[in-house]
């Protein structure tokens, strides 16, 4: 197990007690794991992501806590999605986050191949790729909020 694959387990099990909200101090947790505290923010800001259902908030000064909150539902987890996507996404970042969706059972396999149907380059050729990209944005936006209802 690799000290990425560990900093993340440690950070999920302090959830397992059943909070939706997390804090950590990372220099705490850079000394009782014996790595450097750039390991730990590597690890919140590539594996605890909107995309993954998450919310990270850093405070500084009192030792500076990082506070991490995991969406609580799928309509959380969907909404924190929608709100991240911003106006433009392209190709491989809108089908990277349906397979996020998909192996956290958020999505069904059949919506998730619907939705990379409709995100796929092939559809937008005519267009130029800002175009594009905005374009699949609103309409990954639109797809996402429907599986919420």
């Amino acid at each position: 197990m690799n000290m990425s694959d560990l900093i993340a387990g440690m950070i999920l099990d302090m959830f397992d007690d059943g909070s939706s909200t997390i804090q950590i101090r990372r220099n705490d947790l850079a000394s009782q794991l014996g790595c450097v505290p750039s390991q730990i923010n590597y690890v919140i800001t590539s594996r605890f992501t909107p995309e993954q259902g998450y919310r990270i908030e850093s405070r500084r000064g009192g030792g500076g806590c990082i506070y991490i909150t995991r969406a609580d539902s799928k309509h959380a987890a969907l909404m924190a999605l929608v709100n991240s996507v911003g106006d433009s996404i392209d190709e491989r970042s809108a089908k990277a986050n349906i397979n996020n969706l998909s192996c956290q059972n958020l999505i069904d396999e059949k919506s998730a191949a619907i939705m990379n149907a409709a995100v796929s380059d092939s559809n937008f050729r005519q267009l130029e790729t800002d175009e594009r990209d905005r374009i699949r944005a609103a309409q990954f936006k639109r797809m996402l909020l429907a599986c919420i209802s």
